[in-house]
Formats: structure tokens, sequence, C-alpha cells
């Protein structure tokens, strides 16, 4: 099975990076380092999807970054090393298994106790846990977690928990000091006015924590 890796993951938003094209931040986002990626892009077609995914990892692949993508696990095999990740709602974790293989990275979105110990029995590599604090892009899935949940989830669940939710640079080393094995961001990095600058302190600061 394979390993999460990266304590950075970068959730992908085409409608969040101010107007900037999605490559062009991903690359100074790999100038800095080697967070992995969660390429999420519901309104492409799997042609536009394949597309981009085909593009993105002629740069993840340089930097030895992992990348997932999101649901789609029609495109992630159309590709070499690609894996998926799934929503909360998506096919189950032991189906997604069978089709992808036991050596692709296979993570799932999960926002409880339950659901983050079923996706680990079931057979995923990493959960994303949240939301971790308030934030209007999780604002569906219910209340925040808080750090006392996260931590209590982190203690039980064996496989890598990633937090997400709100997370910020001031944030990333509390989610960690939690339990988490990282932390996943979108705005954090996609809305900066300089992304390698946010890249770099985000994993300066997850760094601090061993």
């Amino acid at each position: 099975m394979p390993s999460f890796q990266s304590r950075l993951l970068l959730v992908t938003d085409r409608h969040q990076t101010k107007g900037r094209s999605l490559i062009s931040i991903l690359q100074g986002v790999l100038n800095v380092g080697s967070p992995a990626i969660q390429l999420r892009a519901r309104d492409l077609s799997a042609t536009d999807l394949l597309e981009l995914t085909r593009e993105v990892q002629r740069f993840t692949s340089q930097r030895d970054s992992q990348l997932v993508v999101n649901d789609r696990i029609d495109v992630a095999l159309s590709l070499d090393e690609v894996g998926v990740h799934l929503r909360s709602n998506s096919l189950p974790v032991n189906v997604a298994r069978r089709l992808l293989g036991p050596q692709r990275l296979l993570g799932v979105s999960a926002h409880s106790m339950d659901e983050a110990m079923r996706a680990e029995g079931e057979g995923a590599d990493y959960v994303v846990l949240g939301p971790v604090y308030d934030t209007p892009s999780k604002q569906a899935f219910g209340s925040p977690l808080g750090l006392s949940k996260l931590e209590e989830i982190c203690r039980v669940v064996r496989v890598p928990i990633i937090g997400i939710g709100g997370i910020t640079v001031d944030r990333a080393r509390d989610v960690r000091r939690a339990g988490a094995f990282g932390v996943a961001v979108i705005t954090a990095i996609l809305g900066a006015d300089d992304v390698k600058e946010a890249t770099r302190a985000l994993l300066d600061e997850l760094s601090t924590v061993s």
C-alpha cells in the first residue's frame, strides 16, 4: 500500500486563484517544495480533466509530489501513478480500491470519527478530516470539529489524518500538535498574493513539529 508523504496537501480550485492560471500557481508552489496535490475540478468533462491532470503531472513528477484527482477513477487509471481522492459520499472505499489496485494512493474525506474509522477499515491510505475550524467552503458539513475532537480521532485512526477547514499558517502547528499528520489548504495558497511565500511559510511551520 502506498503511503502519504507530504505534511501539506494543496486542494485545487480554479475559481479561487484571483484570475491567475492554476498551472502557473502550481508551478510556483512546486518550485518551493513538494506538497501533495489534490486536483479538484468537478465542472470539467472527463476529456478536459484528463488533459489538465496530464499537464499538472508533468510538474508533480519532476518534484516527486503525489497527485490525486477528485473522484474520477477513470481519469486516474488513464495515467501512471495518479491516485484518487473520494468525497465522503462517493463510491465505497473498498470498491474504489478494487478498481485502482494496491499501488495507487487512495484518500477519503471524512467529517466524523465514524467516517474516518470506516475509511481506514475499508482500505484508505489517508483521511482528510474536517472542518477543523469554521470556513465558508466547509459549512455544508456541519460545525467545526475543533482541536479536541481532532485529537481524539487521531488517537484512534492509524492512517495519516490530514486536517482541513480554516487552516492558516498560524493554525497549522496546532493541528499537527493535535496529532494530525498534516494539513490541507485551498485559499491559504490559491488566494495568496505570493503563492511561493505562502507555500514556504506553511511548509516551514509544519516542519517545526516532530
